[in-house]
């Protein structure tokens, strides 16, 4: 067997594969004398078929499936040696004068080649790492939401403002029948509140739709309707009231921060105050890592130019399917993959470049940090060495989770990469100013 290779250009090349007689007759004698010694075949005593006839009935499958071996696996081979780096997969190209009958093969392949890429983090243009704290107002409306969440509900007469208020929506024509809780702090319209505030329970008060809460998102869930039905929404409701509740907030004392945060560890309302500014502000670091990895993402690949070979990878996403696609098809496939491709081609080289491994054993801690983190969403917040290390073990035996957290721990030093190489500018903001800026 012998196989070369024909550079076209950078990024484009074609590998020939010449099979000869030698190469698969052996094996395929092998194989077909195998068949004779099993073959069950009317007139013949088993074992006792000529091999005339078995090579006319079999010869030709055996030899075809014995050469697309041979070329699998050496063409496999050949790439791995000669250490090319394709995209997508090698392409027969078609052979009008291809004879099965002849006893030497010549094959062609069209490879895709990835291309040279040199990556520089320090980006002209410095990228915004955010910082997110917890303010005072956060805090604070923190604090309050803990009390309401521990406090108790007590039962009155008569709706009074920022009381919690159970009853029915009904509307005929839209069909809207929903039970449901709500707080007249979260009630925006004040000809609402007016209406409200005085009734007692089986009155029934008119309330418009639009602009009703505080917070848009509240109406289709107070009413029980789909999102994009409330956005339009301006109607009456009938609103039949059902129970009037006032919640007493819980005391800031020892037993509520013991409850909260274990005994003894918090023992006034500034501890407090502080260790939910920590909390909070440790939980918005994934959101502000996730936004700094996708600015950096979206920066890398606007800045880091190099060609594609477009031309083959159409072709192959044309060919590469369940069912073939055609050329405007194959070409709006590309055009949506090709972004993704960059900066699986950036990344590859960043890692190459910066010579970034995962490690078996530093996987396994990194997937305890995992386990701990959801014992403990289950109220287990102090398991042993032992418990981690049993259950990393049975994560680390699974191919799929060990890939995902694979690529979980190469985003994270990735992203530590960045943080240490790449041109960032730190910017403080209130959680509602990072919001603002990174969703706007």
């Amino acid at each position: 067997m012998n196989i070369t290779k024909e550079q076209l250009d950078d990024l484009n090349a074609i590998v020939k594969v010449a099979i000869t007689k030698d190469d698969y007759e052996d094996k395929v004698n092998k194989i077909l004398n195998d068949y004779r010694k099993q073959a069950n075949i009317p007139g013949f005593r088993k074992g006792q078929v000529p091999m005339g006839l078995i090579k006319k009935q079999y010869g030709r499958a055996v030899l075809v499936d014995e050469v697309n071996k041979l070329l699998q696996d050496n063409l496999n081979k050949y790439l791995t040696e000669e250490k090319l780096d394709v995209l997508g997969n090698p392409l027969p190209k078609p052979q009008d004068d291809f004879d099965w009958s002849d006893e030497n093969f010549d094959f062609e392949f069209e490879l895709g080649l990835a291309p040279d890429i040199d990556v520089n983090l320090k980006t002209k243009k410095a990228i915004v790492s955010y910082k997110i704290v917890a303010d005072k107002k956060m805090v604070d409306e923190q604090v309050e939401r803990l009390q309401k969440q521990y406090g108790k509900l007590v039962n009155h007469n008569k709706i009074a403002k920022n009381f919690e208020v159970t009853g029915t929506f009904k509307n005929e024509a839209e069909e809207i029948d929903n039970k449901t809780t709500i707080e007249l702090a979260k009630v925006k319209s004040k000809k609402a509140i007016d209406a409200l505030v005085g009734k007692t329970v089986g009155e029934t008060v008119s309330l418009k739709t639009k602009g009703l809460f505080t917070e848009d998102y509240l109406l289709a869930s107070t009413l029980g309707i789909a999102s994009d039905k409330a956005e339009k929404l301006n109607i009456d409701v009938d609103f039949t009231i059902e129970e009037i509740n006032e919640r007493e907030l819980a005391e800031l004392n020892q037993e509520f921060f013991d409850k909260l945060f274990g005994e003894g560890n918090v023992s006034s309302l500034e501890e407090m105050k502080t260790k939910i500014k920590e909390d909070s502000e440790k939980q918005f670091e994934q959101q502000a890592d996730q936004k700094l990895l996708n600015d950096i993402t979206e920066k890398l690949i606007e800045d880091t130019k190099f060609e594609l070979p477009a031309a083959f990878l159409k072709k192959w996403i044309q060919v590469s399917g369940e069912n073939p696609l055609t050329d405007q098809e194959a070409s709006e496939e590309y055009e949506k993959s090709e972004k993704g491709l960059r900066y699986q081609l950036i990344e590859a080289q960043l890692i190459k470049d910066n010579d970034i491994k995962v490690e078996f054993d530093e996987l396994k801690e990194f997937s305890k940090g995992f386990i701990k983190s959801q014992m403990a969403q289950y109220g287990h917040t102090n398991p042993t060495e032992e418990e981690l290390e049993n259950v990393a073990m049975r994560i680390m035996s699974n191919q799929e989770e060990v890939k995902r957290i694979s690529e979980q721990l190469m985003s994270q030093k990735l992203l530590d990469l960045y943080k240490e190489k790449a041109n960032l500018k730190t910017k403080e903001v209130s959680y509602e100013n990072f919001i603002k800026e990174a969703y706007k």
